[in-house]
């Protein structure tokens, strides 16, 4: 079998139109991978759909193919390859990837996510890779291409944003000579971090007030629902809580945090954070999603309280088993 990545670069070369995908509720990680294959595979000289079930925000326009990112593939183009990026599964697609007719293209899975089920022909998945975007460096770098400053800019995005600013686990030595790298190639790392990482638009903070005083914290899970109508009242319109968890996650007394965001059609946003020695992988894959073991995530069915319950039983539980394996506090 070849590797992946000579497979890949075997199979770009034999494609014309390829569509680009990630997943929903994009992050930058997501923005970045997306954007810098885009630009990766313009240059090789092909014909690129970029696809994503969200709008691109506004924090992330600054990136390059930002205003190409569209809901669906064009109409009437037939299609010869998917490139997935970012995305620990199939569903995470959504409709950009559930509508394509059938037979679908084969998929090129590229991703970072230690619950990804490897649902592609090739799939090229490394967990210990802080992010997608230094998964696809190195990609790009074996596939022999020119690293532009935009190429630059959109994997250090992912950089960045994936790692909070240098400052998860998952940052290694190799991560940082990567960033080295990018920005020597003329990617700006403080209009990265000021607009990727800092940057929020006042209906941010007025959700996180609702979210704030909605907070419970018990038996070391500390917790917030948001509901549609609320979010409507303060003219939010993102799929994100824009670091929400986070926030709750660096709460002292609490082993693991937990966002629960109603959206239009009454399904229900899950995002999990926690710090070592704990994990939320294992939790959210139970749930249906995926992700790290220190940032996961699902999407449940509503109506939220019913979501909520669940997620606080099952969360507890996770917890109450985690610490017993581990000994913590003996």
């Amino acid at each position: 079998m070849l590797p992946a990545t000579e497979a890949i670069g075997q199979t770009l070369a034999q494609a014309n139109h390829i569509l680009v995908i990630t997943h929903i509720n994009p992050d930058g990680d997501a923005f970045g991978s997306l954007t810098a294959t885009g630009l990766a595979l313009l240059q090789m000289g092909k014909q690129v759909r970029l696809l994503c079930d969200d709008r691109v925000p506004e924090r992330f326009r600054f990136l390059p193919l930002a205003d190409q990112v569209h809901l669906a593939p064009a109409k009437g183009i037939h299609y010869d390859l998917i490139v997935a990026v970012d995305c620990g599964d199939e569903l995470r697609m959504g409709r950009a990837f559930a509508d394509l007719p059938n037979p679908r293209p084969d998929v090129i899975n590229v991703d970072h996510h230690i619950t990804n089920t490897e649902f592609g022909a090739i799939n090229l998945i490394d967990p210990q890779a802080a992010s997608t975007t230094e998964i696809l460096y190195g990609l790009f770098t074996e596939l022999g291409l020119t690293l532009t400053a935009d190429m630059a800019l959109s994997l250090l995005t992912g950089l960045i944003t994936d790692t909070l600013g240098f400052r998860t686990v998952g940052v290694t030595a190799r991560t940082l000579e990567i960033a080295g790298a990018l920005i020597k190639a003329g990617a700006n790392l403080s209009l990265v971090t000021m607009q990727a990482l800092s940057l929020k638009p006042l209906s941010t903070l007025l959700l996180w007030r609702i979210g704030l005083n909605n907070m419970k914290l018990e038996d070391g899970l500390i917790w917030t629902s948001i509901s549609y109508r609320e979010q409507e009242a303060v003219a939010y319109i993102s799929s994100g809580t824009a670091g929400l968890v986070n926030l709750l996650a660096d709460v002292e007394e609490a082993a693991m945090s937990a966002v629960l965001v109603e959206t239009s059609d009454g399904a229900v946003r899950v995002g999990f954070r926690c710090r070592p020695p704990y994990s939320v992988a294992e939790l959210a894959l139970n749930l249906g999603g995926g992700g790290h073991p220190l940032a996961a995530g699902c999407t449940l069915e509503g109506p939220l309280a019913k979501a909520e319950e669940l997620v606080v039983q099952l969360s507890k539980e996770e917890i109450h088993q985690q610490e017993a394996y581990l000994n913590i506090g003996d």
